[in-house]
């Protein structure tokens, strides 16, 4: 990024402060002897977060939400969305996002890598975004196709033709290069405050998406820094962001706020890809949360900063939080997939141009699906069910029972061990794969058995619903491993070692692989009695392990698999998945029982 586009893009559409402040007094305010100005103008904020490209309804518990009466209801789906937007939106409005709008999605849109999800949006009013980790699931060279247009460069145009870019903004002021080659020292059209930016520059470094964008309604400014978490690097592919680093939230946060004040934008608004667990069944408008990694960023950014609107934990929250300087604001979050749109009415002072935090009320509304769908966008997502139909429907294999991606007691998931009994068939031969080992977090949905009215189940899958289980088109992989590295993988399932590992995460493992946890032992002596085809294993002997390159190249903060040696790389996962269903059906819910577990 040039240091002039990076101007732009933290002024856009604001000039000096002093302009700012000029702007902001409406046409026609009082003078003496009229009726005085209003002292405020009211803003509203409409916000989704981690959309996952769900043009369709989301379908399973996906589909389904506690309502603010506590009554779990239908929700989602794009017509359903626009049909309660249209409903929200005033003229005082701003439709912003939280990130991961994209990656994970359904074949519907991910077949045309995100494309339609993203105009949809687009139709929907949407003007800022930040950034998810999921937006660089394709890495960072896509995302910024999607941002700018072009066909893509291996797949070439989709049916809709030519790529034009996203209409919106996308955001993230804590995603810097590693090694620039430009620096951002052409701030001469700052003018008095040009010393000032760059010391913050040179503090903060080159950001390699726009950090901030400027909006204005009612003749005031608001200022949206957008923020992804840090452990991006972490949960995803290496190598699509092998130039990047993703610094900490807080300093980012707070370099953009001064930068934003410099220019006269006091009213801000945070737009995080973070946020924090809640307890279970609780109203969407509730303050459920469970203090964590949002909670932490929410509290710790710079006072400036209003409202932090967050995202990536899936959970539906509305809080109130203490800034640095002791104030009350705005934290909240609003489900996923299209499942709940969070608005913010506020009010921003004429004179300060800053909101007015007395003035914040927020409200969580479900989307639900008994309002009348919006008929243009029902006829959009039509034509896209339609292009991708032929591929969705193919009947590739069949199931006697349900396939569930529920963790067990053992942390396995009937699913998820047939995924990995899946990825070991296709890397016997050519990687001469001995055991494999399948991240739970790419299990997206569970492959499910619907009956007739007789009691019969149908029992197809169909591609689009293998493809919903796992969308990433991850590449399988194998590597070798020491029987000692291989118990240092899963000592990385559980929580305490150096991996910084958030929260438990079983590995899926393939049928001929056993071993014993014992939940109450340190971290380091935690797995016992690894044994491949009854064999135990030793710490000396080498393994040949498969798993998808995001486990290989250390995702999910499972960093001993890139001790592995002799890497080869085999079929997408998905295809994997889709030969093995072909193979081996109908296929039956295994027992789980690979792991044991001790106390």
């Amino acid at each position: 990024m040039t240091s002039r586009s990076f101007l732009r893009l933290v002024l856009a559409g604001a000039v000096a402060s002093g302009a700012v402040v000029l702007a902001a007094v409406p046409a026609g305010a009082a003078s003496p002897g009229k009726a005085k100005a209003p002292l405020t103008v009211p803003v509203r904020l409409l916000a989704l977060n981690d959309f996952h490209g769900n043009l369709e309804p989301p379908t399973g518990s996906s589909g389904r939400m506690v309502d603010e009466n506590g009554n779990t209801v239908d929700a989602g789906g794009a017509a359903y969305i626009a049909t309660h937007m249209k409903a929200l939106t005033d003229k005082n409005t701003i439709a912003v996002a939280q990130g991961d709008l994209i990656g994970a999605s359904p074949l519907l849109s991910a077949a045309y890598h995100d494309e339609p999800s993203v105009e949809f949006l687009g139709k929907l009013g949407l003007k800022v975004a930040a950034v998810g980790n999921h937006e660089f699931d394709e890495g960072y060279t896509e995302l910024r196709r999607i941002m700018k247009g072009g066909c893509h460069p291996v797949d070439g145009c989709s049916p809709a033709g030519k790529w034009k870019g996203a209409t919106f903004d996308y955001v993230g002021a804590n995603v810097l290069f590693k090694n620039p080659n430009e620096r951002t020292d052409a701030l001469a059209s700052l003018g008095a405050q040009q010393a000032q930016a760059k010391k913050l520059m040179a503090d903060w470094g080159v950001p390699a998406l726009p950090p901030v964008s400027v909006k204005w309604v009612n003749g005031v400014p608001i200022g949206f820094i957008g923020l992804v978490t840090q452990t991006t690097p972490n949960i995803v592919t290496a190598e699509g962001i092998k130039n990047l680093k993703f610094i900490d939230e807080v300093k980012a946060a707070n370099v953009a706020s001064k930068i934003l004040k410099l220019v006269g934008v006091k009213a801000q608004v945070v737009l995080m890809h973070e946020g924090d667990q809640v307890n279970a069944g609780q109203s969407p408008d509730a303050c459920s949360a469970v203090a964590g990694a949002g909670a932490r960023i929410a509290t710790q950014v710079d006072p400036e900063i209003d409202v932090v609107l967050s995202g990536h934990s899936h959970q539906a929250y509305l809080c109130k939080i203490k800034d640095p300087a002791g104030n009350d604001r705005l934290y909240s979050q609003g489900g996923s997939f299209g499942r709940v749109i969070t608005q913010v009415d506020l009010k921003v002072n004429l004179k300060n141009l800053d909101i007015d935090r007395s003035s914040v009320v927020a409200d969580n509304h479900v989307v639900t699906r008994t309002v009348d769908p919006d008929s243009d966008i029902n006829t959009f997502v039509q034509t896209w069910r339609d292009r991708v139909a032929p591929v969705a429907n193919k009947t590739i294999g069949s199931i006697t029972a349900e396939l569930s991606n529920t963790a067990t007691p053992s942390g396995e998931s009937p699913l998820g061990d047939v995924i990995a009994d899946a990825q070991l068939a296709a890397t016997r031969t050519g990687g001469n794969a001995q055991i494999a080992l399948m991240n739970p977090g790419g299990v997206r949905t569970l492959l499910s058995y619907p009956s007739s009215p007789a009691g019969e189940g149908d029992g197809v899958v169909t591609y689009g619903e293998a493809f919903a289980v796992q969308p990433f088109n991850n590449l399988m992989q194998v590597v070798t491993l020491t029987g000692a590295q291989l118990k240092t993988v899963l000592e990385q399932q559980f929580t305490g070692g150096p991996n910084n590992q958030p929260f438990t995460k079983i590995l899926q493992p393939s049928a001929n692989f056993t071993y014993t946890y014992s939940t109450g032992a340190p971290w380091g002596s935690k797995v016992s009695d690894m044994k491949i085809d009854g064999v135990p294993v030793t710490d000396a002997q080498t393994i040949r392990v498969a798993a998808n390159n995001f486990l290989v190249g250390g995702g999910d903060a499972f960093a001993a698999f890139t001790q592995g040696t002799d890497l080869w790389s085999g079929p997408l996962d998905i295809d994997a998945f889709v030969a093995y269903l072909g193979t081996n059906s109908p296929i039956a819910p295994p027992a789980t029982n690979r792991i044991t577990v001790t106390s």
